[in-house]
C-alpha cells in the first residue's frame, strides 16, 4: 500500500485499533494532560518499534503491557510534526496485541485545539474549548497513528471543571464527580464504530441542549440553543432521506453542536456530534451544510480515503449525496441549480489557484505539501462533477444511487484510494464497460484546472440569474437607471447568491455599478451570509472604499475560513487598504483559530 505522505506511522508494521483515553481538560495552563492507551496489534514477524506522530506535545513516560519502554523523538518536520519512536521491551509476533500507554500533554499552541477566555464567549462566563483534527491535527492533541488509513474504537473519560459540559465525537456513557479534584467531574464517552483519528473531537463550555428529534440533540451555548433548535429542526427528515439513498445510520446518536464565530469550517462531520459554524444561522445554507454533515455519515466516516490525496473520495461522495438530499425536498431543478453553482465554486476556485496548479488535480500530489495549504473547493466540486457526470453517462439519478449504496456496503469500515473506487464502478456497472472507456480519467484524475467535460445541467432556475447578470455586465452609465428593487422580486435567495457568483467570474465593475446596486437593491441591509460575503468581495474587487470597513468588519467577527479568507486576500489586493488588512488582521490574530491565522498570515505574507 503507497504510505500515507501526511504522517510518520507505519501502520504497514503495527496497526492500533483501540484507544483509551484519560484526561484533564487544564483552562488555566490551555493544555490537555493525560494518558493515551492504545491496543497496537503487530503486522509483521519480530516487531520491535513503533512510530507514532506527534506535534508541540510532551511525552513523559512509555508503558508496553505495563512495562516501562525507551522512546525518543525523531527530527522535527515543517507542519507534520514530530515522529515519536518507541522501543517495545519485548518482540512481538505477527497478530500479537498489546497495550502501549503514552502519558502526554499538548502545548498551548496546538493546532488542533481553540482555547476561548469567558469574555470570547456568549455567555461571557465561562471559559470553552473545541478540537478540530482533519487533516492531521489529532496527532496536536495526543501521540496517535494520525492517518485516515487506520481506525479503531475509543473510549474517553474527560476531566473538566464541574459547571462546564463535555462532548465528544461518540456516545455518551455518563458522568460523575472526580475523585481526585471536588470541583470538576469527569465525562465518560464511546465510540464503538471504527473511526479514522481525525474524527476524534472534544468540545468543553457552558452548554445547553434541546431535543429536536428522536436521535437529535442540539447544542450550543445558552443564547443560542432555541434559536439553534429551531433553525436545524428539520435534521431528522434529513437523516431519513439519506438512510433512504445510503443505507441505514449505524452511529445511533445525530447531535449537533453550534460553536463560536471563530470556527473555521462550515460544518464538521464527528460522528454522533456534528460540528457547525453559528454563522449557518443566518444563511440560506443551512440545510446544505447540514445536508452535507449527514453525508459524511457513509461517505467519509464509513468509507474513508486512506490518504488525504484521495480526499475526492471523502467529499465528491458526500456533495453528491447532499444535493440527492437536496433534490428529494425540493425537486430535481433545485439539484441541478446546486449542481451548477458548484460548477461556477469550481471555475471561481481554479481562478483563484491558477489552471495550471498541481493542488487542482482531483488527486494531487502531497509529499512536502501540507494539506491545510492544499484544502480548496476541487476535492468537492470537481469529485461531484465527475459523479454527476458518470450519472448522466450510465443511465440517470435511479441508477446511480444503485451504485452508491453498493458502494458503501462494499467498503464501510474500511479506508480506500481511488483505484479501489474505479475497479468497483467497473465491477459494477460490467454491462456498460465501453461507455466507462471512452471517460478520459487520466485527465480527470491527473490533470490541472477545470475538468475535461462539463456535464448537462437544468437551466430553468439559473437562467434569471443569468440574465440579470448579464444586463448588469453589459450596462454602460447610460444604462443604470433602468434597474429597480423590481429585478429581485422574484428571485430567491439561492438565486441572488447565485447571480452576485455569476458577477464575481467576471471582470471587476466601474465603481458607478456597485453604488448604483447598492441604491436599488440594498444589499448592505442583508444579513444572510452568503449573500453578504459575495456582495462584499465584489464591491472590494471594484474598489468602492465606502465597502471597506464592512468587509474587515465580516473577516474578523466571524472566522469561517470560506468567507475569511477571500475576503482578506481582496482587501490586500486593493491598495487603498492593503496595510489596514495587514493591521487588522495582526491585531486579530491571537484570537483565531491557529489554521486560519496560519493560513491567512500566508495570504498576506505575515508567515511568522
Amino acid at each position: 500500500a503507497a504510505a500515507d505522505p501526511s504522517s510518520f506511522a507505519s501502520p504497514s508494521c503495527c496497526l492500533t485499533q483501540h484507544l483509551y483515553l484519560r484526561c484533564r481538560v487544564d483552562f488555566g495552563a490551555q493544555a490537555l494532560r493525560g494518558t493515551a492507551a492504545f491496543t497496537a496489534r503487530a503486522e509483521r514477524e519480530a516487531l520491535r518499534c513503533l512510530v507514532l506522530d506527534t506535534k508541540d506535545l510532551q511525552v513523559f513516560k512509555v508503558t508496553v503491557n505495563g512495562q516501562d519502554a525507551k522512546f525518543i523523538f525523531g527530527e522535527k518536520h515543517s507542519f507534520k510534526g514530530t515522529p515519536l519512536e518507541i522501543t517495545l521491551p519485548f518482540e512481538l509476533r505477527r497478530g500479537q496485541e498489546a497495550i502501549v500507554e503514552i502519558s502526554f500533554e499538548s502545548s498551548p499552541k496546538s493546532s488542533a485545539l481553540q482555547w476561548f477566555t469567558p469574555e470570547q464567549t456568549s455567555g461571557k462566563k465561562h471559559p470553552f474549548l473545541f478540537s478540530q483534527c482533519q487533516a492531521t491535527h489529532c496527532r496536536a492533541i495526543f501521540p496517535c497513528q494520525d492517518t485516515p488509513a487506520v481506525k479503531l474504537t475509543y473510549y474517553a473519560e474527560i476531566s473538566v471543571p464541574k459547571e462546564l459540559v463535555a462532548l465528544m465525537s461518540a456516545n455518551r456513557d455518563g458522568e460523575m464527580p472526580d475523585p481526585e479534584d471536588s470541583s470538576r467531574k469527569i465525562y465518560h464517552f464511546s465510540q464503538n464504530v471504527p473511526i479514522p483519528c481525525y474524527l476524534i473531537a472534544l468540545v468543553v463550555g457552558a452548554l445547553e441542549s434541546r431535543k429536536i428529534g428522536p436521535r437529535t440533540l442540539v447544542w450550543a451555548e445558552k443564547e443560542l440553543v432555541d434559536k439553534s433548535a429551531y433553525e436545524f429542526a428539520e435534521a431528522e427528515a434529513m437523516l431519513k432521506t439519506a438512510e433512504d439513498l445510503a443505507g441505514p445510520y449505524v452511529w445511533g446518536q445525530y447531535d449537533l453542536l453550534v460553536l463560536p464565530p471563530s470556527f473555521p469550517y462550515g460544518g464538521m462531520e464527528n460522528p454522533c456530534l456534528t460540528f457547525v459554524t453559528p454563522t449557518l444561522l443566518v444563511s440560506v445554507t443551512l440545510i446544505k451544510v447540514i445536508a452535507h454533515e449527514i453525508s459524511h455519515s457513509w461517505t467519509g466516516n464509513l468509507v474513508t480515503n486512506k490518504t488525504w490525496e484521495h480526499f475526492w473520495l471523502n467529499e465528491g461522495h458526500t456533495v453528491y449525496l447532499e444535493r440527492r438530499i437536496g433534490g428529494r425536498l425540493f425537486g430535481e431543478q433545485f439539484r441541478h441549480f446546486q449542481a451548477l453553482g458548484g460548477w461556477r465554486e469550481l471555475q471561481n476556485t481554479i481562478n483563484t489557484l491558477g489552471d495550471k496548479n498541481p493542488v487542482t488535480n482531483l488527486i494531487p500530489n502531497l509529499n512536502e505539501v501540507d494539506p491545510d495549504v492544499a484544502y480548496s473547493s476541487v476535492p468537492y466540486e470537481k469529485g461531484f462533477a465527475l459523479l454527476f457526470y458518470l450519472e448522466q453517462l450510465l443511465g440517470g439519478p435511479d441508477v446511480f444511487i444503485g451504485f452508491l449504496k453498493a458502494y458503501v456496503q462494499q467498503f464501510a469500515y474500511k479506508s480506500i484510494v481511488t483505484e479501489d473506487w474505479k475497479k468497483f464502478l467497473y465491477s459494477y456497472f460490467k454491462d456498460k464497460v465501453d461507455v466507462l472507456d471512452k471517460v478520459d480519467w487520466n485527465s480527470w484524475f491527473h490533470a490541472p484546472g477545470m475538468p475535461p467535460v462539463k456535464p448537462t445541467y437544468d437551466m430553468t432556475l439559473a437562467n434569471a440569474c443569468v440574465a440579470l447578470s448579464q444586463r448588469w455586465i453589459k450596462a454602460k452609465e447610460s444604462d443604470l437607471g433602468s434597474f429597480s428593487s423590481a429585478d429581485l422580486k422574484e428571485m430567491s435567495s439561492h438565486q441572488l447568491i447565485e447571480f452576485l457568483a455569476l458577477l464575481l467570474l467576471e471582470a471587476p465593475f466601474p465603481v458607478s455599478h456597485v453604488k448604483r446596486m447598492q441604491q436599488v437593491y440594498d444589499f448592505n441591509a442583508i444579513n444572510n451570509s452568503e449573500i453578504r460575503f459575495r456582495w462584499l468581495r465584489l464591491c472590494i474587487k471594484s474598489k468602492w472604499e465606502e465597502a471597506i470597513p464592512l468587509a474587515l468588519k465580516m473577516a474578523t467577527d466571524q472566522g469561517r475560513m470560506k468567507f475569511t479568507r477571500p475576503l482578506f486576500r481582496d482587501l490586500y489586493s486593493f491598495d487603498k487598504c492593503r496595510d489596514l488588512a495587514v493591521k487588522t488582521f495582526l491585531e486579530h490574530r491571537a484570537s483565531m483559530h491557529p489554521v486560519t491565522s496560519m493560513l491567512v498570515g500566508r495570504d498576506l505574507k505575515q508567515d511568522q
